[in-house]
């Protein structure tokens, strides 16, 4: 199974994708962040965010996507962002007819270091090892994306068991890209 792991946030934006099974050893496909300017105006950034991860499900054809389940904090300016950044990651998956899951970052830590309160640098120290990458991913969304695929692909997400064996999409997956593409269709004009 391939899993690719978002860390969504509006100026940076992590995704990292492994391959592997539950109980079996991951391997690290590809690991990276989108980046946009602070300055430009939120639909763009937003853009930039959805042409980036766009380009990764596309070159990488992941069999699941995992993304940070957003919770509230203190700093409204910053959960907005990163909710917004989330929703379009989970958009894009729909669309591509992907199954979603979501995890909480205490899931994410105690998946990866065993303690659900461990700090970025031990997340990123165990993705380092888990996954025996010479060196450390950086920046820290980029290993928090990595330590989200991991933790959906060693909980045996909702997608183990999604497609025939042989890699192809389920019945319920094409009728789900199907119906992705006809209401894309149906709703083309907006974009125009």
């Amino acid at each position: 199974m391939r899993v690719l792991g978002v860390d969504p946030g509006l100026t940076r934006c992590g995704w990292g994708v492994v391959d592997g099974l539950p109980g079996r050893r991951a391997r690290l496909v590809d690991v990276g962040v989108v980046r946009t300017p602070t300055d430009a105006p939120l639909a763009e950034r937003l853009l930039a965010v959805a042409e980036g991860l766009e380009g990764v499900l596309a070159r990488l054809l992941p069999d699941a996507v995992a993304v940070e389940r957003v919770f509230a904090r203190a700093d409204v300016s910053t959960i907005m962002g990163t909710a917004q950044a989330s929703g379009v990651a989970m958009m894009l998956a729909a669309r591509a007819g992907l199954p979603v899951a979501t995890h909480t970052p205490s899931e994410v830590k105690a998946a990866v270091t065993g303690e659900g309160r461990a700090g970025k640098e031990q997340v990123t120290t165990m993705v380092t090892r888990i996954l025996e990458l010479e060196e450390r991913p950086r920046p820290a969304d980029a290993a928090d994306a990595l330590a989200l695929a991991l933790c959906h692909l060693w909980r045996g997400g909702p997608t183990i068991g999604t497609t025939n064996g042989r890699g192809a999409p389920t019945a319920a997956q094409n009728a789900w890209a199907s119906a992705a593409a006809a209401a894309s269709a149906r709703t083309s004009w907006v974009r125009r």
